[in-house]
């Protein structure tokens, strides 16, 4: 796992990056994943909090990560926990998948049947109060061929039916999948709060979640010089659905992509947001605070 403690010289493309000047109002990091970042949970969010990044949203991928994340929030009280198959769980569970999200290794096909039991465990921990969301589920078609897209589609209607029926936000991994993601949300019917977890989509799009009311949360990718499409849906995003993840250990933003992610690392894409947006970085921070909490439904 990378490492994320610490700071870095300019020439150590492994260290961590050096810490950000606080913000001047708090944020959430509205989507992190601390089991895939060294380091306890109590220090990552002690950095976190030092900058001004003082509640995180610990998402579950599979099974295991899904319970770990429920036990944290449980365990820290602004920690909140999203539980999930990450779409490439599902075809690797059906199919044996190597090339799934799971990082135990490959294992012997299971079909719908483990990809049933697997959900109904899920089920049961979005029941659970310190939950406050069902994700990241959604589709992939980077990831998954073909044969993969049929137990996706299974997965994602079955986590959007449970985060209407407990009343949790939906939070969305859509990976070159914008037209099918959409339609099966207008298929089954979005719940009351759907997050588009790290947008990946353009201005066209946003307006469309706009329309819709979908959360937009924006990672560090969105400092990416390739990343243009990202700014242009940032700038015509309403700012009472617009949110701000890390993603982390991955998405680093820049100057520092390609080493490591933290939760501490949010400020920086603040205010890379805020001069997209043209406010100030105040402005747009107590905005992020308050859609954050009504996104995942807790008291500020």
């Amino acid at each position: 796992m990378p490492s994320n403690a610490g700071h870095s010289s300019s020439g150590d493309k492994n260290a961590a990056p050096p810490l950000p000047a606080p913000l001047g109002v708090p944020v959430a990091d509205s989507h992190t994943h601390l089991d895939m970042q060294s380091g306890t949970v109590t220090e990552a969010l002690a950095k976190a909090a030092s900058v001004g990044v003082t509640r995180v949203v610990q998402v579950g991928c599979d099974v295991a990560g899904s319970r770990w994340a429920a036990e944290t929030a449980r365990a820290h009280e602004n920690v909140h926990a999203a539980v999930a198959l990450h779409p490439n769980e599902a075809p690797r569970i059906v199919h044996g998948d190597p090339d799934g999200w799971s990082r135990q290794g490959a294992r012997e096909p299971g079909g719908l049947g483990a990809l049933d039991e697997a959900l109904a465990e899920i089920d049961r921990l979005a029941a659970l109060p310190h939950v406050r969301g069902v994700g990241e589920t959604g589709l992939d078609h980077f990831r998954t061929g073909p044969e993969g897209k049929e137990a996706q589609e299974r997965s994602f209607r079955a986590h959007i039916e449970m985060a209407k029926r407990h009343g949790k936000a939906l939070v969305i991994h859509d990976r070159e999948a914008h037209a099918d993601v959409l339609r099966v949300l207008k298929e089954e019917g979005a719940p009351e709060r759907t997050v588009f977890h790290c947008y990946s989509g353009d201005a066209e799009m946003a307006a469309i979640c706009a329309r819709e009311g979908y959360f937009m949360s924006f990672a560090g990718n969105v400092t990416f010089k390739n990343a243009q499409n990202l700014r242009d849906a940032l700038a015509v995003a309403p700012l009472e659905l617009v949110l701000v993840e890390t993603d982390a250990p991955f998405l680093t933003p820049a100057p520092y992509r390609g080493r490591p992610n933290a939760p501490y690392l949010v400020p920086v894409t603040v205010r890379a947001m805020a001069a997209v947006r043209g406010i100030d970085e105040d402005t747009l921070a107590t905005a992020l605070n308050e859609n954050t909490a009504r996104a995942f439904d807790y008291p500020l």
